[in-house]
């Protein structure tokens, strides 16, 4: 839909429990290769903790897509919407469909997710219609020969920071490919770079939009507000800001220390150290099933909220939010007798740049900005922040 100068796309929420992978070991995994390409990037060489070798393969648990078409005429493909990636690409499910509008690039095309997710193919430009009327001609797209990971859905879209694609082509690996947001802002579709996430928390199904080209006053209250972009990295190479944590409003946890915002992480992961300050403070114990942290109902009862304050906004994350939704535990293979938490250890310690990840499970709770044009990110309330689904 198009509407004043902005751009909205559905997005869909799905669980996909094809494979044997539990969702802190496909976060941890994320989040170790989002570090890891950040150091690659600088260095020039992949850090001594990078996967090599043969990795159990993880298909993504819980997935939030958009569907967009790509082509002339044009093939519908459900894509995976990442703003920790900034290239996008299609192949892993439905095969992509070559067009009078398909041009060659001349270049190959990697890119690895973590845990054995990854994608190998061919880079082209195509026409990629978003909404009837509004399409962006010559993106850059990936075409998949080989891809894991991916079960059910056909590719990424990335929304990342544009910088994050470089190193993913061949020859040309100094290259950067321009993002769909990016291409809409220099192609006079939109007047700012800038994609906004909102999200009415459901099960399955629409449960959101992107909104590209400035927000959307109807989905949120009260006022955004906005954080610069870290400069601590690497949690600067993506959207990241500093964060001041607390469990009930004195108990510290992190004290204007960095961390990202990241739509393909599930949970909310903490650096090791101040994830077991947390735990203490709920009193909770390890579940090996779920690999997650559990309560029981009693102490739910008495669990506070967490509060983030992002710049000016003082966020509350309820206890609500803090935990898995119980009518699913079945799906995780948890019990009914327990209450789990989605807070987690994002798996190194306090003071390596990055030491919060505020995954789907967060942004799920508030208007989401990421605001390239002016380097920062927006966060607000809205009227589901204070959802008791779970």
């Amino acid at each position: 839909m198009v509407l004043d100068n902005l751009v909205t796309l559905p997005i869909a929420k799905h669980f996909n429990f094809t494979g044997s992978g539990k969702i802190l070991q496909h976060d941890q995994a994320r989040t170790r290769s989002l570090r890891d390409r950040a150091i690659t990037r600088a260095t020039g060489t992949p850090p001594p903790s990078s996967e090599v070798g043969s990795v159990p393969i993880t298909n993504q648990i819980i997935a939030y897509t958009a569907f967009v078409k790509i082509g002339a005429p044009p093939t519908g493909y459900t894509l995976v919407i990442d703003t920790g990636s900034a290239n996008t690409w299609v192949g892993a499910e439905q095969p992509f469909v070559t067009t009078s509008s398909t041009r060659d690039t001349g270049n190959d095309v990697a890119m690895s997710y973590g845990h054995g997710k990854a994608m190998s193919g061919v880079e082209v430009t195509d026409t990629v219609t978003l909404s009837p009327g509004l399409t962006v001609s010559g993106q850059s797209i990936g075409v998949s020969a080989v891809s894991s990971g991916f079960a059910s859905f056909d590719g990424v879209l990335g929304l990342g920071p544009v910088g994050l694609s470089v190193g993913s082509l061949t020859p040309q690996s100094g290259a950067q490919v321009a993002t769909v947001t990016q291409n809409l802002y220099t192609q006079g579709s939109i007047t700012s770079e800038v994609v906004s996430m909102f999200f009415e928390p459901s099960t399955e199904g629409i449960i959101g939009e992107l909104t590209f080209g400035g927000t959307d006053p109807t989905k949120f209250t009260g006022q955004i507000s906005y954080a610069g972009i870290t400069d601590i990295y690497p949690s600067s190479e993506y959207f990241g800001v500093n964060q001041y944590v607390t469990y009930t409003r004195t108990k510290t946890l992190l004290s204007y220390n960095p961390g990202i915002f990241d739509a393909g992480t599930t949970l909310v992961l903490l650096a090791t150290d101040v994830f077991a300050k947390y735990i203490d403070m709920v009193g909770a114990e390890y579940d090996e099933d779920t690999q997650l942290f559990r309560i029981t109902p009693a102490q739910y009862e008495n669990l506070q909220s967490m509060f983030f304050t992002i710049n000016a906004l003082v966020c509350e994350f309820t206890a609500n939010a803090q935990i898995w939704p119980r009518h699913l535990n079945s799906m995780i293979g948890g019990s009914p007798d327990y209450v789990y938490l989605i807070i987690a250890d994002i798996g190194w310690p306090f003071g390596l740049g990055m030491d919060i990840i505020n995954g789907m499970l967060f942004l799920e709770r508030f208007y989401t900005v990421l605001d390239t044009t002016n380097n920062r990110v927006g966060i607000a309330y809205t009227q589901y922040t204070d959802n008791t689904t779970n």
